[in-house]
C-alpha cells in the first residue's frame, strides 16, 4: 500500500508554524508532495524542512517568497526533473517529477488567475503549454501521479458556490473544458472521485468571512492518475482537524508498491 499526500501550504514556513511537519510525520506518507513553498531552499535549512526518513527535493522559484514545489519520498527516486524547458513553469519552481520502477510522482502548482486580466491570461497560456506536455506523458510506458493545486474546479459539486462563480477564475467554462479533455480525451482521472462522489469535498476556502468555518470551499487541490493505476485506488480523504494554510491536505491511498 501506498499513501501519497499532497499539500498546497501557502508558505511551507508558515505551515510549520502551524504544526504541519508534526502533523505529517504521524502519517507515514510514502510520498508527500508540496506546492507553494514560497522560499529558497537555503532558507530551509533546519531540519523540519526534511523530515526524517524521507529523501526531499526542493524547486525554488527565482522570484523570492513565490510559488515553489517540494517532493519528500521514503524511496530514493531513480531520476529527479525539475524543469521541462519552458517559462513560466521552470522559473517559478512549478513541477518537480520523481521517477521510480514504472511509476512517477509529479508536484505541479498551476498558477492562478483570480488576481487580474492578465494573470488568467498567463494561467490559460500555462494550460496551453501543458496539456501538451500531459499528452506526451501518456506516450511514455509508465504510470503517474499527478499531485497538484490546478487552482481549477472540473464540476458543479466541486465548489459550494457555482452558480455565483461561473464568471470567476477556477469555474471558467474554458478551465472546466480544458479539464475535460485532461480527463476524456486525453485520458486521465481524478483519483479522488473514483472512490468519493460526495459533495461538499473541498480542499481551499477563502480567508475572508467565514469560509472554512461554514466549509464554502473550493476542491482546487487532486491527484491525477493514468489509467493504469486505477484499479489501484483504495481511499481518498480531505484532512480538516487543524488548519496549516488556506488548503488542505489530500490524501490518498494506493494498492501499489513504490520501487526505486
Amino acid at each position: 500500500m501506498a499513501r501519497i499526500i499532497s499539500c498546497n501550504t501557502n508558505g511551507i514556513r508558515a505551515a510549520a508554524r502551524k504544526g504541519f511537519f508534526d502533523w505529517l510525520t504521524a502519517q507515514d506518507a510514502d510520498v508527500v508532495c508540496i506546492q507553494e513553498t514560497k522560499a529558497q531552499e537555503h532558507q530551509l535549512s533546519d531540519a523540519t524542512f526534511c523530515p526524517q526518513g524521507y529523501h526531499c527535493f526542493y524547486n525554488d522559484a527565482q522570484k523570492k517568497g513565490y510559488s515553489g514545489t517540494a517532493l519528500y519520498s521514503r524511496v530514493k527516486p531513480r531520476k529527479v526533473i525539475t524543469s521541462l524547458g519552458w517559462d513560466p513553469l521552470d522559473s517559478e519552481g512549478r513541477y518537480l517529477q520523481a521517477d521510480y520502477k514504472g511509476l512517477s510522482v509529479i508536484s505541479l502548482y498551476v498558477p492562478s488567475g483570480s488576481s487580474s486580466e492578465q494573470a488568467q491570461e498567463r494561467k490559460n497560456l500555462f494550460l496551453e503549454a501543458f496539456i501538451e506536455h500531459l499528452r506526451a506523458l501518456r506516450r511514455q510506458r509508465r504510470e503517474f501521479i499527478i499531485c497538484a493545486d490546478w487552482n481549477i474546479c472540473h464540476k458543479e459539486i466541486d465548489l459550494k458556490n457555482w452558480r455565483a462563480n461561473r464568471k470567476n477564475s477556477g469555474f471558467l467554462p474554458e478551465e472546466r473544458a480544458w479539464l475535460d479533455t485532461v480527463y476524456d480525451e486525453v485520458g486521465y482521472i481524478d483519483s479522488f472521485r473514483l472512490v468519493n462522489q460526495e459533495p461538499e469535498q473541498y480542499t481551499w476556502w477563502s480567508n475572508r468571512g467565514q469560509a472554512w468555518a461554514k466549509n464554502v470551499g473550493w476542491r482546487l487541490d487532486y491527484q491525477v492518475i493514468t489509467p493504469g493505476l486505477a484499479a489501484t485506488v483504495q481511499d481518498a480523504s480531505i484532512y480538516r482537524d487543524e488548519r496549516f494554510s488556506d488548503h488542505a491536505p489530500q490524501i490518498m491511498e494506493y494498492a501499489l508498491t513504490i520501487e526505486p
